[in-house]
């Protein structure tokens, strides 16, 4: 896989052998570590839900998810939602020098390599360090 946006995920539908399950309506970041964790996926039934992304496999038009079990319920309460940093959160975010963070690009591994600036400059992580989680 090539270098995958946070808005390139957030396309995609997520299925199960087909069958949409939900969508993905934001990236959830680990809380110290420059990686992805999962989706917090708003599914059909009106209820959003953690998928890791050790559990997906993307392609080109949808995520597929390797099983309905690997969705957790993501209540307020919840590990991921109390834990995890949010990327629709960090959205227009101070980094680096002075820019605005409006994305990620992450690698094979879900590591952060790169960040999408507000004017569309992509910059390597090297040395910026993210914005951590916002106090609720």
């Amino acid at each position: 896989m090539r270098g995958l946006t946070g808005d390139e995920l957030l396309r995609r539908p997520v299925r199960l052998r087909g069958i949409q399950l939900g969508r993905a309506v934001d990236v959830l970041l680990h809380p110290q570590e420059p990686r992805a964790l999962g989706l917090d996926v708003l599914c059909g039934d009106e209820r959003h839900r953690f998928l890791p992304l050790s559990a997906v496999e993307v392609h080109e038009d949808h995520v597929e998810a390797a099983s309905p079990l690997v969705l957790l319920d993501l209540r307020d309460d919840s590990f991921y939602r109390r834990e995890a940093r949010s990327l629709s959160a960090m959205r227009g975010t101070t980094v680096g020098e002075g820019g605005a963070l409006e994305d990620v690009v992450l690698d094979a591994g879900w590591r952060i390599v790169e960040l999408v600036l507000e004017d569309g400059t992509q910059v390597p992580l090297d040395g910026i360090a993210l914005p951590r989680r916002r106090s609720r």
